[in-house]
């Protein structure tokens, strides 16, 4: 097991090294910042408005799920135990800078995800059943001519699938169990139960049962969270000035947590802070697109806005919260062995009695939980574009039993395991994006030119379709 796990280690180490994922997910994800022209600064405001005030674009408009309930469901995929457990991982290791990387990576990757979210729902086909799919399992292989999308599309696939029982299965589930058993003192059998009961539950229901489940509690999971990080940092608001210092002065010198000021390379800070953002945000990945493809919009640009600010409320609202909140109350530097045990000593020092506890890991479940139902969708579309329909239901199945396996077993692997299928997943939807980047910049152009305020009804849009050549079906 333990060579095993140094393989992998060395694996992962090479792929997220300097020469490969970090640059190009940092450069594929600036590259498309300057090509669409800075859209996610310039259009934040007007996509949050139209993710949580505007609502629905009709009943009668394509599509399985509202662009809301898109949002939330790609939301229940990414905000995870990445956001409590991954952030204080990169800070136990690569220091108090990592944070800073995390900050880079969630920001030029919101180009990387409406990038992926556009191309989604552009290249998205409706299947036998009356569904939409889409994702990079279709744009790669539609929108790339010749035999290269189709290698690319394969390879994306088949990772996906991989990456769907380790990010997004037996990560979350060990995780879930090691929450309620610290907290409640529940037998971890008896949360695998529960898991394959509750996960099995809803996932019957497909993806309009996963939307409606995400849409009610994801937002209440993020709102208790958050309030409860933001009053640790109120009650250490005085900290704050010098945490921000040791953030941006730590990235550019690096200092390891264990064991208190060691130094250690700066490579190491940007690989933590890179490989805990892309885990946690997953912009780049193109598993968001998958659920991008589902939702009922009336053109590409409009959903992949809404797709953006899932990144947005991802890294710089709840990553942000569980970072500043370890480095403020200086739980970082205090040799804490386990991540978890480190955030949740963060909101203990503030709250009073087992209040910062107990957020922590109710948290840790319900974050965890959502990320199961996302991804198990992304996982089951990439299996029905790769096998055929009649795999969904045992791909559900076998998901679902691997649930109580990660809740029940000590998995020393999965971590290491997680972050070698994600890089693996991301290269071919990294390359796809760069090669579609100036269809999507074209369409964007011309949309925003048309709609600037997002306020056109689908009619509207419909017309506009028909007057232009840019017909995106």
């Amino acid at each position: 097991m333990d060579t095993l796990n140094d393989f992998l280690g060395s694996v992962a180490a090479v792929v997220w090294g300097p020469f490969i994922l970090i640059p190009l997910l940092l450069g594929t994800g600036l590259y498309l910042t300057c090509r669409l022209g800075f859209l996610q600064f310039r259009t934040l405001g007007r996509s949050l408005r139209k993710a949580f005030i505007d609502g629905s674009e009709g009943e009668d408009v394509e599509g399985d799920i509202t662009n809301y309930q898109a949002l939330t469901t790609a939301l229940a995929a990414t905000v995870g135990v990445g956001n409590i457990v991954g952030v204080a991982t990169a800070i136990s290791i690569g220091g108090p800078g990592s944070l800073l990387w995390v900050w880079i990576t969630g920001l030029v990757g919101m180009a990387s995800k409406y990038t992926e979210a556009f191309l989604g729902v552009r290249f998205r086909t409706t299947d036998h059943n009356g569904e939409q799919a889409g994702g990079p399992q279709e744009y790669l292989r539609r929108g790339i001519r010749g035999p290269a999308g189709k290698i690319l599309a394969f390879l994306f696939t088949l990772f996906a699938i991989v990456a769907s029982f380790g990010i997004g299965n037996t990560t979350q589930g060990n995780a879930v169990a090691h929450g309620m058993q610290e907290t409640f003192g529940l037998d971890p059998v008896a949360t695998g139960a529960l898991l394959f009961v509750g996960i099995g539950a809803v996932l019957l229901g497909g993806i309009q049962s996963i939307g409606r489940i995400t849409s009610a509690f994801v937002p209440m999971m993020i709102v208790v969270y958050v309030v409860g990080g933001i009053v640790v940092l109120l009650l250490n608001i005085t900290s704050l000035p010098g945490a921000f210092e040791l953030i941006f002065t730590d990235a550019f010198t690096g200092t390891a947590a264990t064991g208190g000021f060691v130094g250690s390379a700066f490579l190491v800070v940007i690989q933590m802070g890179v490989a805990r953002g892309i885990f946690s945000n997953e912009s780049g990945m193109g598993s968001a697109a998958i659920a991008a493809a589902a939702a009922k919009t009336t053109h590409p640009v409009r959903q992949g806005l809404v797709s953006m600010t899932q990144t947005f409320i991802d890294t710089i609202i709840v990553v942000s919260i569980t970072g500043l909140c370890i480095v403020t109350t200086g739980v970082w530097d205090r040799g804490e062995d386990n991540a978890a045990t480190m955030t949740a000593a963060a909101f203990s020092t503030a709250l009073p009695g087992h209040w910062g506890g107990t957020i922590v890991s109710l948290s840790v479940v319900f974050f965890a939980f959502s990320t199961i139902l996302g991804w198990a969708y992304y996982g089951e579309r990439c299996v029905v574009a790769l096998l055929g329909w009649k795999f969904s239901l045992p791909y559900r199945l076998f998901f679902t039993c691997v649930v109580f396996v990660g809740a029940t077993t000590e998995l020393t692997l999965v971590w290491t395991f997680a972050d070698l299928a994600n890089a693996l997943m991301a290269l071919p939807n990294l390359i796809g994006l760069l090669l579609l980047s100036g269809l999507v910049a074209k369409e964007t152009r011309e949309y925003l030119r048309f709609d600037p305020k997002l306020t056109a009804d689908a009619d509207a849009v419909r017309r506009h379709l028909e007057s232009t050549s840019s017909d995106w079906r």
